[in-house]
């Protein structure tokens, strides 16, 4: 099992950050920009954890051996089931320097950026203090 996937399956948020490097770009499947850094990154995915519902990691797609990750998921997101798709992708220390998260359906997607819009503030005063 990689890493990433025992860590966000156990929700322990450490285990997660730690995983992270200082430069990781987050790239949301609800927000135009991706997000830069460590701090920020963290924060949205703790916001995930919190948002997320019987989330589940179904396959792991990726070699061994490679710097690129493929993790499929199901959740459900306010009533809503969502499926989706976290690509990693691994700096030469073995940190995540990149995660794209894609998902699918189009009203799934609406409620997860519903659901997180109102986690902003937190996430926002949570990478602010650098958690």
């Amino acid at each position: 099992m990689h890493p990433f996937r025992k860590a966000v399956e156990n929700r322990d948020e450490a285990a997660v950050t730690a995983l992270l490097a200082e430069n990781v770009v987050f790239t949301s499947p609800v927000a135009f920009k991706p997000y830069a850094g460590k701090p920020i990154t963290a924060a949205i995915l703790r916001g995930v954890l919190r948002v997320f519902e019987d989330f589940t990691y179904v396959r792991e797609i990726g070699n061994p051996d490679g710097r690129d990750h493929a993790l499929v998921f199901t959740a459900t997101v306010n009533g809503k089931r969502i499926q989706g798709c976290d690509f990693l992708h691994f700096d030469e220390e073995g940190k995540i320097d990149d995660l794209t998260v894609m998902v699918r359906p189009l009203s799934a997607a609406q409620a997860l950026a519903e659901a997180m819009g109102a986690q902003f503030d937190r996430i926002a005063a949570e990478a602010a203090a650098g958690r």
